[in-house]
């Protein structure tokens, strides 16, 4: 089922029923995507009878994707989540309102959207923060975004240089 697209690693994520739909709704969202191929399995499966099982292929940020809608088994976790990298605060809002719709707001910067995948929306600085070598300095961000939901690049900016109130 595999494309020969040169990926030799890729998530696949599995769907009670709305593997096609999920993949239209992130690549709504994401630029440089688009659902690439709609496979319906016309054999019976373990899961359903001929033609009740799609695998999607799709593509976030040029990045390869798949999924499958074949019936519920094990739902997502926190144990594997998506990280969207955000170069300022309009970025990390915009995808998080959207990512948000329908689902649920967590904290430090996780929600859950309304199919149940787990996303971090985090400031592109956020990695080289938390591991300055000064650790008063990575306690201050970390405390602070300890302390919210949606993150605030601003206030871990303020945090990370001890300006925080």
């Amino acid at each position: 089922m595999a494309l020969k697209r040169g990926s030799k690693i890729f998530p696949h994520f599995w769907y009670a029923k709305e593997a096609e739909e999920a993949a239209r709704f992130y690549t709504s969202i994401f630029p440089d995507s688009q659902v690439d191929r709609v496979t319906t399995l016309l054999s019976d499966t373990p899961s359903g009878p001929a033609g009740s099982v799609k695998v999607v292929d799709f593509t976030l940020f040029g990045q390869r994707f798949q999924a499958i809608s074949a019936g519920p088994l094990d739902p997502f976790n926190h144990a594997i989540s998506m990280v969207v990298s955000c170069d300022d605060q309009a970025e990390l809002d915009r995808y998080w309102s959207s990512l948000l719709e329908g689902g649920t707001a967590e904290a430090c910067g996780w929600l859950r959207d309304k199919y149940g995948l787990s996303w971090q929306i985090v400031p592109a600085v956020m990695d080289e923060m938390m591991s300055d070598r000064d650790e008063k300095r990575s306690k201050r961000v970390t405390d602070a975004m300890l302390n919210m939901v949606k993150l605030d690049i601003a206030q871990l900016k303020a945090a990370y240089d001890g300006k925080a109130p």
